[in-house]
């Protein structure tokens, strides 16, 4: 057998290319999409929550709205042909019609599958169900079908409609086949033990399977009215950045989305490949629990962490310049974004915390890590051993405990994780969603992560969500990131700019500040 020939078949995971169909046109009609999918935990919309997961199920379902493009400002079609907002006294009533289009399995799409779809994700209290419930304050029967066509979502005047139509545009709003997902439920489920490994959407692909830290494959969907230009998708699992250059040198993919700094300047130079700039709205930060048991419980002790951080150092060295300095929970280009930086490297000052806060003499802990890179193409590595210098300068004693993101975020989510070096990017275009997640305890998110229940910060993000006047809203942002600054759990390490390496003979590959990518778009010479 030809050597190139094999890899080729081994590398697409569909066995050797049958007759008559080389492994040329194989290859310029698949793309191979080189990154760190460690975070991959489901693919179920109603269930993912993670970058990774975001990534499939954008690409796998259609949601009712959607943005276009680089333009996260004005919604645009999708399932939902237009949408009206209604003032109902107490209530919002915001109504969708729906046009005809087909499910992957056949069935048509009709408002009945959007009321199961926003019920089940309420229902099964996910990771990402407080968008429904805490944001737009909805609950199990908040979505009803007037007609096949036509449905209506009803919520009260305490949630933003602005908000919920934006937040629709995430993972949680992917539309699903509930006739098929009915097929699967076992033990009342709600299907998602099934939908994590297999797709029921109306989306331009199809799951073909997802080989855990291996690679997920996508097939064009025959009835999907989006018309992909590749038939097919397959996200490749490599960590390491050096591994994803040698791939990508060698033709075995086509994109590589973790090289470090130095190797995308170095790719931008060479004439076989094109480096994507995109802006992002991702934080990168350490998440620091602040439960009784926990050395972190004193606010000093979360300021003497931020004063002893060198985040220049960060940005200039471990991420080549690319990345902004930041230290409020809003990131730059969003509404109520604070510039603020109070927190320049002093390791005296730190000290001086510590003492004030009793631990004069420093303390050990474990700070859980990701594997593979971090924003800003940084080994997720190379970053925590910057912070276990930096945080050892004052005494304080990291442990680095580098974890899967499959392994990491249960943990995270189930409070056990003293420090965490993390990322996060808002769920839709809009400063409520980080100031709710981050601020707001009920809303069990991130601040219940890090067990901070501050009733003054969730009140201050749940006015500033649904103030309408923007002189009063961006006051409120203020005082809530001025907060967060003084005593939140957190410290915002940068906000990267995303450079993703491609073969030039990739074309149409475009990656808004959400970090979406529609693969439809996408094809190659």
């Amino acid at each position: 057998m030809n050597k190139r020939l094999g890899a080729v078949a081994a590398l697409l995971g569909i066995g050797l290319l049958t007759v008559g169909v080389t492994a040329q046109n194989s290859r310029s009609s698949t793309l191979i999409y080189g990154g760190d999918f460690s975070g991959l935990i489901t693919l179920d919309p109603g269930q993912s929550y993670e970058f990774a997961g975001s990534l499939v199920t954008n690409n796998l379902y259609e949601t009712l709205v959607k943005f276009e493009g680089e333009d996260l400002s004005t919604l645009q079609p999708s399932i939902a042909t237009k949408w009206t907002t209604k003032d109902a006294g107490d209530v919002w009533k915001v109504t969708f019609n729906l046009r005809n289009q087909k499910f992957a399995s056949g069935n048509p799409v009709t408002s009945d599958d959007v009321v199961y779809t926003f019920d089940r994700a309420i229902a099964m209290k996910g990771p990402g169900s407080f968008l429904f419930t805490s944001v737009a304050n909805m609950k199990v029967g908040s979505t009803k079908a007037v007609n096949k066509n036509t449905v209506e979502v009803s919520f009260p005047k305490t949630a933003s409609p602005a908000a919920f139509l934006n937040l629709l545009t995430f993972n949680i709003g992917g539309i699903v086949d509930s006739a098929v997902v009915k097929t699967h439920v076992v033990d009342n489920d709600y299907g998602t033990n099934w939908l994590k490994r297999n797709s029921a959407g109306s989306g331009p692909y199809v799951l073909n399977r997802w080989d855990q830290s291996q690679s997920v494959v996508l097939d064009a969907n025959k009835n999907s009215r989006l018309l992909p230009r590749l038939s097919r998708v397959i996200l490749r699992e490599i960590k390491e950045a050096n591994t994803q250059k040698i791939a990508l040198e060698s033709g075995e993919i086509d994109i590589a989305d973790n090289l470090t700094p130095d190797m995308v300047k170095a790719k931008a130079s060479e004439s076989k490949f094109n480096v994507y700039k995109a802006d992002s709205l991702n934080l990168q930060y350490l998440g620091m629990n602040v439960g009784d048991a926990s050395p972190f419980k004193d606010a000093r002790v979360r300021q003497a962490v931020r004063y002893a951080l060198d985040q220049d150092g960060i940005i200039k060295s471990l991420a080549g310049g690319n990345a902004r300095k930041v230290q409020t929970i809003i990131p730059a280009g969003l509404f109520g974004f604070n510039p603020a930086t109070p927190y320049n490297l002093n390791p005296e000052k730190a000290k001086e915390l510590l003492k004030a806060a009793g631990k004069e003499g420093g303390f050990e802990f474990d700070m859980l890590t990701p594997q593979g890179a971090c924003l800003a193409g940084i080994p997720c590595a190379d970053l925590a051993a910057k912070i276990q210098s930096d945080l050892a300068k004052i005494g304080l004693k990291a442990n680095i405990k580098q974890l899967v993101d499959s392994e990491l975020y249960p943990l995270y989510r189930a409070q056990k994780a003293t420090m965490v070096l993390v990322d996060w990017s808002p769920d839709f275009p809009d400063p409520d969603g980080n100031a709710t997640p981050m601020s707001d305890f009920g809303a069990k998110s991130l601040a219940w992560r890090n067990v901070w229940n501050n009733p003054t910060a969730g009140s201050l993000a749940q006015k500033a969500a649904l103030e309408p006047n923007p002189s009063k809203r961006a006051a409120l942002y203020k005082q809530l990131t001025e907060l967060q600054l003084e005593d939140g759990p957190f410290a915002i390490l940068f906000q990267p700019t995303v450079s993703v390496t491609l073969s030039k003979a990739v074309k149409g590959y475009l990656r808004n500040a959400q970090n979406q990518i529609r693969f439809e778009k996408i094809s190659k010479q």
